[in-house]
C-alpha cells in the first residue's frame, strides 16, 4: 500500500496534518480526503491508478487518523472543527508542498470539507469529485425517518459532551465495526490491513472527542456558513462531479444532483454500483467514473 509515497507530518493552520505524499511531484496535484470513521487508508485500492496520472496527496483530516486533534468545547462554538478551518488546513497543506492549485477527490466528511474548499478557496481548487453526500444543509433540512434511522450517528455524535465520547471510548473497536459493518457491504468491503488501521486509529487519545466535534460543528457553525452562502447567492463555480452508491442512503433519501445544483454552478454525476464506502467497495467503477472527469474530460 502506498509504496511510492512518503509519510509526512506537515505543519498547517496551527496544527500538524498526517499525509502520504507521492514521491513524484511532476504531475498535476490531486488531494484525497477521507470520511468518518476512517483515515487516508480508504484510498489504498485506487492510489496506484491515480498515481499514474497525478501527484497524489492523501491526508488525514484534523481529528482523524494521525493528524492533530485540537481542543474544542461549547464556548468555542465548535469552530476548531468547522469545515472552514478544516478546509484551511488542506489549502495550507497543499501550498506547503508547492501546489497552489489542485484537484480534489473526497468521500463523506472529506467531501464536506471540499464543499467549503470550493467556496472559500475558489482560486485553489480546480475541480472536485465528491463521493456519497448531499450538501449538509440539505440533509439536515430534509431529514426524514428513513434518513434518521440510517444516519443515526449524525444525531448521536452531536450530543453534549461527554455522553457520546464516553460511550465510544468504552469500546472503540465495537463502535467502529458496528458503524462501518452495519452498512450495505458489511465489513467484507475492507481489507484486513485497512480495517486494522481503522481500529488502531479509533483508539488514539482524543479521537472520540474530535469526531464528535466534527459532527457538532456540522450541526451548528457549518450550517451558519452554508446559510450565509445561500443568502448571499454564493455558489461553487468549479466543475463538480457527484457520485453516490446506488445501494446507499443518499440516493434514496435525496436527489443528489438537484441538491448540488442549488449550491454549485456546474454539476454532473450519477450512481455507482455499491454502498457508502465507494473507494473500497467499488474501486474500479469509481475510477471509471471519476478519472476522466478529474483529468479534465
Amino acid at each position: 500500500m502506498f509504496e511510492k509515497f512518503t509519510l509526512q507530518r506537515i505543519a498547517t493552520n496551527g496544527i500538524s496534518i498526517n499525509a502520504r505524499v507521492s514521491n513524484d511531484r511532476s504531475k498535476p496535484p490531486l488531494l484525497l480526503l477521507h470520511g468518518h470513521p476512517q483515515t487516508h487508508m480508504i484510498w489504498h485500492k485506487v492510489e496506484p491508478t491515480l498515481s499514474q496520472h497525478f501527484s497524489v496527496v492523501a491526508a488525514d483530516l484534523r481529528g482523524y487518523g494521525d493528524s492533530d486533534k485540537p481542543a474544542s468545547d461549547l464556548s468555542m462554538h465548535h469552530a476548531p472543527y468547522s469545515k472552514r478551518e478544516m478546509a484551511k488546513d488542506m489549502v495550507e497543506l497543499m501550498q506547503s508542498l508547492g501546489f497552489a492549485r489542485f484537484k480534489v477527490l473526497a468521500h463523506d466528511r472529506g467531501a464536506r470539507v471540499t464543499h467549503r474548499l470550493l467556496v472559500d478557496h475558489a482560486d485553489s481548487v480546480e475541480r472536485a469529485t465528491l463521493l456519497d453526500i448531499a450538501p449538509t444543509l440539505a440533509m439536515y433540512e430534509q431529514t426524514t425517518m428513513d434518513f434518521a434511522r440510517a444516519y443515526w450517528h449524525w444525531f448521536f455524535l452531536i450530543q453534549r459532551e461527554p455522553l457520546p465520547e464516553t460511550m465510544i471510548e468504552a469500546d472503540p473497536e465495537f463502535f467502529i465495526e458496528k458503524m462501518m459493518g452495519n452498512r450495505h457491504a458489511g465489513l467484507s468491503a475492507f481489507t484486513p490491513e485497512a480495517l486494522a488501521e481503522y481500529r488502531r486509529c479509533m483508539q488514539l487519545p482524543g479521537i472520540a472527542h474530535a469526531i464528535c466535534e466534527d459532527y457538532r460543528a456540522a450541526a451548528t457553525i457549518d450550517l451558519e456558513h452554508d446559510r450565509a452562502d445561500r443568502a448571499a447567492g454564493r455558489k461553487a463555480t468549479q466543475p463538480l462531479q457527484i457520485l453516490w452508491g446506488e445501494n446507499g442512503i443518499i440516493g434514496k433519501c435525496f436527489d443528489p444532483l438537484t441538491e448540488w445544483k442549488r449550491v454549485a454552478v456546474t454539476v454532473r454525476g450519477g450512481a455507482v454500483p455499491c454502498g457508502h464506502y465507494i473507494p473500497e467497495e467499488a474501486p474500479d467503477a469509481m475510477l471509471a467514473a471519476a478519472l476522466p472527469f478529474l483529468l479534465g474530460g
